[in-house]
């Protein structure tokens, strides 16, 4: 786990130099995200499927598809390069929040075809950030998910700003608690534990493909950059609330957790 977060930053790193020297349209970052990507994506078996948006690079990295490919969809020469079928990968999705009625009408698909309701069963995996919640989409999506007791684990990654608004301008209630209205469990985890993160989400993709319907897990993290590379989270935000957050980093905390465990040396972080 600690190898994926290391590597999925320094990729980041790189196609954001590659978009500030012309060679990438934009870029949306992952910095500050990288426990509740890479937690989640080690937590989906080999039959699950997952609906990203279009910052999951760390969910791809997890499920073997070449880091590069999401590079050309942000250089504008094709809409992603991957084979969904052959990775359980759906296409990056630009509108927001629409990825979640096209995994909860796949979810539904997997009941219809009989593949739920044991162990070996498949299971569903839908993204999207705390912007997308006010999104009629996804609300839509909680309906059908709720209702139809399909087998879908929907992934908010609340990384407090959205595009460009404060979470106080998303909703009054903590995201998570807005499943019981659909009546499904909701779970908040802290999105910066990576490990946190993966045991959550394996349990709730486990009990989706056990039969028991939906859960919504909102990880709390923080986008530690901008929402693209055309965005400037100067204007909405302060320099002491990004500070803050810099001594949560999921990766240092990895590292001090391996340490203290006397599980990693030296050797191993060079």
């Amino acid at each position: 786990l600690y190898s994926d977060l290391v590597t999925v930053r320094k990729l980041d790193a790189e196609a954001t130099a590659l978009q500030r020297q012309g060679e990438l349209g934009i870029w949306a970052s992952l910095l500050g995200q990288e426990a509740a990507q890479v937690g989640s994506g080690r937590a989906l078996r080999p039959q699950d499927m997952a609906f990203p948006t279009y910052r999951e690079h760390g969910v791809l990295y997890c499920r073997g598809i070449d880091p590069i490919m999401p590079l050309s969809l942000f250089r504008g020469v094709d809409q992603g390069a991957w084979d969904p079928i052959e990775f359980k990968v759906n296409m990056y999705t630009i509108v927001i929040g629409a990825q979640t009625l096209h995994a909860t009408g796949y979810a539904m698909g997997i009941t219809m075809d009989g593949k739920t309701g044991n162990a070996d069963g498949e299971a569903v995996i839908a993204y999207f950030g705390d912007g997308a919640t006010s999104q009629g989409d996804v609300n839509e999506a909680f309906v059908w998910s709720g209702v139809f007791h399909a087998p879908i684990v929907f992934f908010c990654q609340n990384n407090q700003y959205a595009i460009s608004e404060p979470l106080e301008r998303q909703t009054r209630i903590p995201l998570y608690r807005r499943a019981q209205g659909y009546g499904f469990p909701g779970v908040r985890i802290d999105g910066n534990d990576v490990l946190a993160t993966f045991a959550v989400t394996r349990a709730a993709l486990d009990q989706a493909r056990n039969g028991q319907g939906p859960t919504l897990i909102e990880a709390y993290t923080y986008r530690m950059g901008a929402h693209t590379s055309s965005d400037d989270p100067t204007r909405y935000r302060i320099a002491s609330e990004v500070e803050s957050w810099k001594a949560k980093d999921p990766i240092a905390r990895l590292k001090m957790f391996l340490v203290k465990q006397q599980l990693a040396d030296d050797t191993f972080f060079a």
